[in-house]
């Protein structure tokens, strides 16, 4: 196999893994999973709103997911740990599955994009973007977007400092599909600098220093005025 080909098949693998795993702990709050290769096998990090619900009873959930992670999606010596997800409101998969719930509850889309978006905000998150497709309000399908604060959408940062998730709400018209975008806080952006207080005192010395040499070159380079003696 090609390397091309086994990066697509890596890739095929892990978005199957990811929809059986938000099938069967959609009660859990599934937030996502890390897959990392290991020397003795490979680490499958499960990260869940109530990780009592993943494990199960006698770890009898937990032994059944590593059982099939292994015969069914060919992954190596599975080993499943299950984390417990901080802050729900600042998982973006979490608030996916919550919209698509109350989209399938009959809330009106604008109310429900409206709570998403106030309620990572008001856990401290950086931005937060919400995107809603499908047929909202009749037989036409639209898009209706809901942005506040800091997102990037392209580039090396909308990869790593953008935290993505997708829900679809099954409805009577059809299917609603669901994304929610989210900057954590404490995340590096690009564009952003500080100045530390220690140095501060000595670039106001340097850009002092700076004006005055500039000015004293433009002086050195005028020429002198010449004095005409009257008779």
């Amino acid at each position: 196999m090609t390397i091309e080909k086994k990066f697509v098949a890596d890739g095929v693998r892990k978005v199957r893994v990811e929809q059986y795993l938000n099938k069967e702990l959609k009660r859990a709050g599934y937030g996502g999973m890390d897959i990392v290769r290991t020397p003795v096998g490979t680490q499958v990090t499960i990260f869940a709103e109530k990780p009592g619900i993943v494990i199960g009873k006698g770890g009898k959930l937990v032994r059944q997911l590593t059982t099939d992670l292994n015969t069914v999606y060919g992954i190596e010596s599975p080993q499943v740990e299950v984390q417990q997800v901080a802050n729900p409101n600042l998982n973006a998969q979490i608030m996916a599955e919550r919209l698509a719930n109350a989209l399938e509850r009959g809330w009106y889309f604008r109310k429900a994009g409206t709570s998403v978006i106030r309620r990572v905000m008001d856990s401290g998150a950086l931005g937060c973007e919400v995107i809603i497709a499908g047929k909202l309000t009749g037989a036409r399908a639209r898009v209706q977007k809901f942005v506040e604060g800091y997102i990037k959408h392209s580039g090396e940062p909308s990869e790593s400092i953008v935290e993505k998730g997708y829900a679809t709400a099954i409805k009577k018209l059809g299917i609603i599909g669901v994304q929610v975008k989210i900057v954590p806080p404490g995340a590096k952006l690009p564009d952003q600098f500080e100045i530390r207080a220690d140095a501060a005192p000595a670039l106001a010395r340097v850009v002092e220093t700076d004006i005055f040499e500039e000015f004293d070159a433009e002086l050195a380079a005028e020429p002198e005025p010449e004095f005409v003696e009257e008779v």
